[in-house]
């Protein structure tokens, strides 16, 4: 069988040259506050993951099927449509906190939003700790 190849995986790109890109001058300035959101409140620099996310520290996870891999903590993505926020959704605490977030949407693993006039910063900055510490809590000594 063949080895499975992640296809997010850290890279050396440039997370400035990668926003500068971004078409829309609000979707920009977006990214920019996220940026800041989540480099403040995670304490990580901001690395690209894959071709598109902006990630913030990083994990190794191993599943019961064997499959394992490397991820960022926490990142997003400044996507056309809405911005993806890669918030960890096993977090117990995340459906609770979500409602006092503001306006968003969920998909399967992540939290979308317009854009970040549309949200409490403050429960953005909560709901990203808490995904932390769940995370270096289910994958200890990282």
């Amino acid at each position: 069988m063949a080895k499975y190849e992640a296809k997010m995986k850290e890279t050396d790109s440039d997370v400035i040259e990668f926003i500068e890109a971004v078409d829309h001058p609000k979707k920009r300035e977006d990214a920019y506050k996220l940026l800041k959101i989540f480099e403040q409140t995670s304490g990580y620099e901001a690395k690209m993951w894959g071709p598109s996310i902006i990630g913030f520290g990083t994990y190794h996870y191993k599943y019961a099927s064997g499959h394992e891999g490397d991820a960022p903590l926490v990142g997003f993505s400044p996507r056309k449509a809405k911005h993806s926020l890669y918030i960890a959704s096993g977090e117990t605490t995340r459906d609770e906190t979500l409602k006092r977030l503001g306006k968003y949407t969920v998909g399967k693993s992540c939290v979308y939003i317009n854009k970040v006039d549309d949200i409490n910063e403050d429960v953005l900055k909560e709901m990203i700790r808490n995904a932390i510490a769940f995370i270096q809590e289910l994958y200890p000594n990282q």
